[in-house]
């Protein structure tokens, strides 16, 4: 399977403009700009972790709050992801992580199964990580599951940093997605004895 396999998403709306591109084949490089610098920080780890390319620049209505912005970006990589992935032939489905992150350890599963389903075991002790509001971190992953048709499970197995916490969040995440789009020769269809997702 040598095509390189991009998904390219835009959305306009009153509250963000968004254009992304994403590339499943890639080598970890990524141009992002959301306007919310932790963010950033946390995609671009998404980004080289999952040895994904990733071009994204969000302009959203951060006067009011980092809302909009987070949740729309989650729907349009979900979408990209979608995309990119395509008939899903020959891919393993299936990804799963557990990764540490110095105190924090969390553990994350997905299933390309046409099927959104969204599962967040999780707390942080504060509100804030620079300019983002932890709660944000859900609406992100949830906005990622529902428009990728994906179940996604994350889990905070132990930690204390919320810094660390949210890092091993998109990073187990990265490393997941990696193994549920990458191919097995020794699968010629799609993963399923119903013979479709």
């Amino acid at each position: 399977m040598s095509e390189q396999r991009i998904g390219k998403v835009k959305r306009d709306t009153k509250e963000t403009q968004i254009s992304l591109e994403l590339n499943l084949d890639g080598k970890g490089d990524a141009e992002i700009e959301t306007g919310i610098g932790f963010f950033d920080h946390m995609l671009e780890g998404f980004t080289k972790h999952g040895l994904f390319d990733l071009k994204l620049n969000v302009s959203g209505d951060l006067h009011v709050d980092g809302h909009h912005s987070v949740e729309d970006t989650g729907i349009v990589l979900g979408n990209a992801i979608r995309k990119a992935v395509g008939s899903k032939k020959g891919i393993k489905r299936y990804g799963y992580m557990i990764l540490p992150m110095d105190d924090a350890l969390v553990l994350c599963a997905i299933d390309l199964c046409g099927r959104p389903y969204f599962s967040y075991e999780a707390a942080f002790d504060t509100e804030k990580i620079g300019y983002l509001d932890t709660e944000l971190i859900r609406e992100f992953f949830y906005a990622v599951s529902y428009s990728a048709m994906m179940n996604l499970h994350i889990k905070v197995i132990s930690g204390t940093n919320s810094h660390h916490i949210a890092e091993a969040m998109f990073k187990s995440f990265a490393k997941a997605l990696d193994m549920a789009v990458s191919y097995d020769e020794r699968i010629s269809d799609v993963l399923s004895t119903k013979g479709t997702l």
